[in-house]
């Protein structure tokens, strides 16, 4: 069979921290009277990662004639049709789609956190290698993000500021904004600051580790929430390295502008804009992922059994582009902003690489 863009139903993750922008912002449906700060649009989880489940936690197929299929199970019956030349993450299995996607709605603070990186995860079986990108959708006045430490802080005075609860003070403070982006690299301490709603692009891996938490409890038990201090701190990088990323850059056309936001080892994300009425090719022969920001589109195939109508996306959506499509056609039903999520391939030696672009 011939593949198709693909969407998929989101996982609604209820946090203490959450709200309900994805409903009046994204116009995602949410369960009643609940508080859901992460909707997870594109993953593809082994058993046991992020549940104690005896099967994959993955992506479910929402359009055409793979609907109720899990992003894991297409994967494996199509391949290279489906990833091309991009590796899976891990050896055999458990292999696994090699980013996740998802919204955040920090109603309130998120914690002060770090990921572990490779070398931790090597000596720690529990562990997964987190990098992560924030794309800031819309944020209240006066909200802002914690990234990096301050310079000059060291171990010993951050391990003192968590004892007197002043480690907000030693991280840096950034004033958020509307279409900022964010890279976070694993070893960098941060935090999503209240009011802010954020496309995440990250490795697959929900490893966190805790080191302040602004005093909140669980409300089921009245105890304040579980920290992960001695992790952290074996974690947390005390080098003050940059974080690699590189300022944007801008490829313009005739009806399009691609902007380079992160190229990181794992992936590479880009801002696209395109204008209203176009109609062209799309350009890949790899998997793309597109994270909608602003307007309609649509794509269209060829030669798909059951699939009669183009594959539309808006505001909030996530769809997967497959590596082998016949003769995929874009259409823009307005003024449309999305980010584009590309991958490094094992057929290059450039690793953080994109293919082609609209621009180009």
């Amino acid at each position: 069979m011939s593949l198709y863009p693909l969407k998929f139903v989101p996982r609604l993750l209820e946090k203490m921290w959450g709200g309900r922008k994805f409903e009046t912002v994204l116009n995602k449906p949410l369960p009643p009277g609940k508080l859901i700060g992460e909707s997870w649009e594109l993953y593809d989880f082994p058993p046991g990662v992020v549940e104690p489940l005896s099967d994959w936690v993955s992506s479910q197929v929402a359009n055409g004639p793979l609907a109720g299929k899990s992003l894991h199970q297409a994967i494996r019956e199509f391949g290279a049709d489906l990833m091309g030349d991009v590796p899976l993450v891990g050896q055999g299995e458990p292999a696994q789609f090699p980013v996740l996607v998802k919204f955040l709605d920090a109603r309130e603070d998120l914690s002060v956190q770090v990921h572990p990186d490779q070398a931790y995860c090597q000596d720690h079986d529990d562990a997964y290698l987190k990098s992560e990108a924030w794309y800031v959708m819309e944020n209240d006045p006066g909200s802002r993000l914690l990234k990096g430490l301050r310079p000059g802080v060291t171990r010993e005075q951050f391990r003192e500021s968590l004892e007197q609860g002043t480690v907000e003070q030693l991280i840096e403070a950034i004033p958020a904004k509307p279409g900022q982006c964010i890279y976070l690299p694993s070893g960098t301490v941060h935090a999503l600051g209240a009011g802010i709603l954020a496309a995440e692009v990250q490795t697959p891996s929900d490893t966190t580790y805790r080191v302040f938490d602004f005093n909140r409890v669980e409300a089921a038990t009245g105890k304040p929430r579980k920290l992960h201090v001695e992790q952290a701190m074996q974690c947390i990088d005390f080098s003050h390295a940059p974080d690699g990323q590189l300022p944007r850059s801008h490829v313009a056309g005739m009806f399009t502008t691609v902007s380079r936001l992160v190229s990181s080892p794992y992936f590479t994300l880009e801002k696209v804009r395109f204008t209203e009425g176009v109609e062209e090719p799309v350009p890949y022969d790899q998997p793309v992922a597109w994270i909608m920001l602003e307007g309609a589109a649509e794509v269209r195939v060829q030669g798909v059994p059951g699939l009669s109508e183009p594959t539309r996306f808006t505001r909030g959506e996530t769809i997967l582009l497959p590596a082998a499509m016949k003769n995929p056609v874009i259409k823009t039903l307005s003024d449309c902003v999305w980010l584009e999520v590309t991958f490094p391939t094992s057929s290059r030696s450039a690793r953080g690489s994109s293919p082609p672009s609209f621009a180009t």
